[in-house]
């Protein structure tokens, strides 16, 4: 690497007051020579912002914060801001806890400057990584674990990544399409390498044990990582349709267990219809389109549309599930089962075409805007192909 190569080191940061000094000062010695800034984006209220601002006066090198009240995205979102606000197209992305050695800096740098890849990535499962900073055997399992089921799901993007995990890593801005990026949670590596189709090289990292604070790591943060997985590998609609499968098996459970007590199946159909309608709407508003919701309308007008197109959906599927068990005489469960099948797909298309739609669609339309060119039949094979099957793997 040349002397006086341009790189931006990415710290995203969740109350790391007490790491800040030395990370710089460690950081600036590897760096010694390069034209070289640390970025930090802070999300915590421990005053790490302030800390940064201090160390920063008499630090080597420029060292700059930017402080994040809403935080959105997790420490994956403060990511994506930082490669936004980065001062170069080089950036390295690393921990604030001392977990990831500053000194492994000039490595990633040395590797990126063979000229073959877009990403470097510092590997704890690498020849001569080391995981003894995970502590526990069980933090060592369930990383471990999750590193299989990713690479499983991604055999052709992570062929060549042992750990997709790891949160410190060198990218090329320029090869990134930052406005596609929908973080969540703290895998921003993985989320990189599932949509964007890069060459990437690894380094060995030994994996330091923490000094100060307490890991994030969290079973919330596990349901997110679950969720954000399924929404890469599979898209909406398969995360949509998971959501359903956990109504569906709600629903069928509600309507056993009222049959059971010698409720007549027409009112546990109904019964178990309103409980599962109400509570795929909060997941589906949680996991699914979440990244809609910024531009569509009110979450109350939002709910109100949901839940009265279920309820119109379901009082037309219900009566057609009583005609096949009077008619067909198969059971009540089957014919439930089988209707809220073909039930799937409308409710896909209209939560994403209806009740999702940007409010600058149905604004324009008002103010009596040129109608859009699509027609209908092309609007739902657009939002199949850009939500059903996004991001998918080529």
């Amino acid at each position: 690497m040349l002397v006086g190569t341009a790189v931006t080191v990415i710290v995203p940061t969740f109350d790391e007051r007490d790491d800040v000094e030395e990370l710089v000062h460690r950081a600036a010695v590897a760096l010694a020579g390069y034209d070289a800034e640390i970025l930090y984006v802070d999300d915590g209220t421990d005053g790490t912002d302030l800390e940064v601002e201090r160390v920063a006066a008499a630090a080597p090198l420029p060292v700059r914060v930017i402080h994040r009240d809403d935080a959105a995205g997790g420490l994956a979102g403060a990511v994506v801001v930082g490669l936004r606000a980065a001062g170069t197209d080089l950036c390295i992305v690393m921990d604030g806890d001392l977990q990831h050695p500053p000194e492994l800096l000039p490595a990633l740098l040395s590797r990126y400057d063979a000229g073959d890849v877009d990403v470097v990535a510092a590997s704890r499962y690498v020849g001569g990584g080391d995981t003894s900073g995970l502590g526990t055997a069980v933090r060592f399992g369930v990383s471990r674990a999750a590193t299989w089921l990713t690479r499983a799901m991604f055999p052709i993007r992570l062929a060549r990544s042992t750990d997709p995990m790891t949160g410190f890593f060198l990218v090329d801005r320029t090869r990134l399409d930052i406005d596609a990026l929908r973080p969540q949670g703290f895998k921003i590596l993985l989320e990189i390498l599932a949509r964007t189709d890069l060459r990437i090289a690894e380094v060995p990292m030994e994996f330091a044990e923490r000094r100060n604070g307490t890991s994030k790591a969290s079973l919330r943060q596990g349901a997110t990582f679950v969720a954000h997985l399924a929404r890469l590998r599979f898209g909406k609609m398969s995360l949509f349709a998971f959501i359903g499968v956990i109504g569906a098996i709600a629903n069928l459970g509600i309507m056993w267990m009222l049959t059971a007590a010698g409720v007549p199946y027409i009112w546990a159909a109904i019964i178990g219809a309103e409980v599962t309608i109400i509570g795929n709407f909060l997941l589906q508003e949680r996991f699914v389109f979440a990244d809609m919701r910024t531009d569509a309308r009110g979450l109350g007008m939002r709910f109100v549309t949901s839940f009265t197109f279920n309820n119109a959906e379901a009082a037309l599927r219900i009566p057609v599930m009583a005609l096949m068990v009077e008619t067909w005489h198969i059971s009540s469960v089957l014919a439930t089962g089988l209707t809220l099948i073909v039930a799937f797909f409308a409710r896909f298309l209209f939560h994403s075409l209806f009740v999702y739609a940007p409010r600058r669609h149905r604004q324009a339309d008002a103010a009596g805007a040129e109608p859009r060119p699509d027609t209908a039949a092309v609007r739902i094979i657009r939002a199949i192909d850009a939500e059903a099957m996004k991001p998918g793997e080529l």
